[in-house]
């Protein structure tokens, strides 16, 4: 088993449209998927990320606020999960309900140990 990164782009302005029950049945559809990938096993950690923040440039020589991306490719949250393969693991993130408020994608990477580059 491998662990794997899956990084959640865009659909927040859509998800912000939304009603606050709206946007609570939503999380719960979110809660729902989270939770058969715990019961599975798959589900290592993951979190949802604010939407400000800074993006250091050349060693702090140049610090700017965010947004680091335009809004349908803003990093959203993260989860990181294991599965048996890169394939397993992109199976596994087709079920995301990020997709479900024009998401634009989930980018799913193998998260290396320091050993694999030495």
């Amino acid at each position: 088993m491998s662990n794997f990164l899956y990084l959640f782009r865009g659909g927040d302005e859509s998800f912000q449209k939304l009603s606050q029950e709206e946007k609570q049945a939503h999380m719960e559809v979110w809660f729902k998927w989270m939770g058969n990938l715990r019961e599975k096993g798959h589900l290592l950690d993951g979190l949802p990320l604010a939407k400000d923040g800074r993006v250091v440039h050349n060693r702090g020589e140049v610090v700017t606020n965010g947004p680091f991306a335009e809004g349908a490719e803003m990093v959203g949250g993260y989860l990181i999960v294991s599965a048996n393969d890169l394939n397993e693991a992109t199976e596994m993130s087709k079920g995301c309900p990020i997709f479900d408020y024009e998401g634009s994608n989930v980018e799913v990477r193998e998260i290396l140990s320091l050993d694999d580059h030495t």
